[in-house]
């Protein structure tokens, strides 16, 4: 099947710009009136369509408006534009809906779906493993009183050693201190439960369809920070105070 309009296939629904709709029609009218005009059919915002900005060539730089907008409601705008172009968009819709539902991409949705469900989960277990590991230190009274009010995020530390946090986590991940999976960095199981670090679980809405995701913050301790500090030490790594004084 020829592409006519570049199709977007995401969270089970099948969206399209409405600007680039505009320009196949080869619409006369302005696109910003046009699209008001589209609206007044009955459609829902943010379940027909959704407004966002972009950049793009076209623009020079500049941000444009567009819509992104369903199927359904981009099949609509073909049918009562009654040209030739629009009967060509409204075919190109329907087989494109006819592909979305035969056999074949039903299991690919399927196995694509299983296989973020597992990767989600093989995420939250290592996630678990490492806040259970930071737990078991905890026991003892001198790591509690560490742990409180003392905490400092890599960016803290990475700054007293004239760095920035990501070039930090890539020297920690060369020294063999943690690795990174997905967009959390996480502590290999040998220092897992040494009470270096501590980490919060914060929830982040998806302000795209509702739904929210989640994503786990890590803090060092002052016993870690200290444990950066003398493995550091050891590979000629010193905080930019004692690079000074050494001078």
């Amino acid at each position: 099947m020829k592409e006519l309009l570049k199709i977007n296939y995401d969270n089970d629904r099948i969206t399209l710009s409405a600007r680039e709709l505009h320009e196949f029609l080869e619409i006369g009218t302005e696109f910003a009136k046009w699209m008001q005009r589209m609206c007044e059919y009955g459609f829902a915002e943010n379940q027909d369509y959704r407004l966002f900005v972009k950049n793009d060539d076209k623009s020079k730089g500049r941000p444009s408006t567009d819509y992104e907008i369903t199927l359904d409601m981009a099949k609509e705008i073909a049918m009562i534009q009654r040209n030739e172009k629009g009967k060509q968009a409204r075919q190109y819709f329907i087989e494109v809906e006819k592909q979305w539902n035969s056999p074949e991409y039903i299991m690919n949705r399927a196995l694509e779906y299983s296989r973020k469900q597992i990767e989600q989960l093989k995420l939250s277990n290592k996630i678990k493993d490492q806040q259970i590991a930071e737990l078991k230190p905890r026991a003892d009274y001198t790591d509690r009183i560490l742990s409180n009010d003392s905490l400092v995020n890599i960016n803290q530390i990475a700054k007293d050693y004239g760095m920035s946090a990501r070039a930090f986590n890539k020297k920690l991940f060369q020294l063999g201190v943690q690795y990174k999976q997905g967009e959390q960095w996480l502590l290999y199981s040998k220092y897992q439960n040494k009470g270096y670090t501590s980490s919060e679980t914060i929830e982040i809405p998806n302000t795209k369809d509702g739904t929210s995701f989640v994503r786990m913050r890590t803090k060092w301790t002052q016993k870690g920070r200290l444990f950066l500090y003398e493995l550091l030490k050891n590979n000629d790594i010193l905080p930019t105070i004692e690079r000074q004084r050494n001078r």
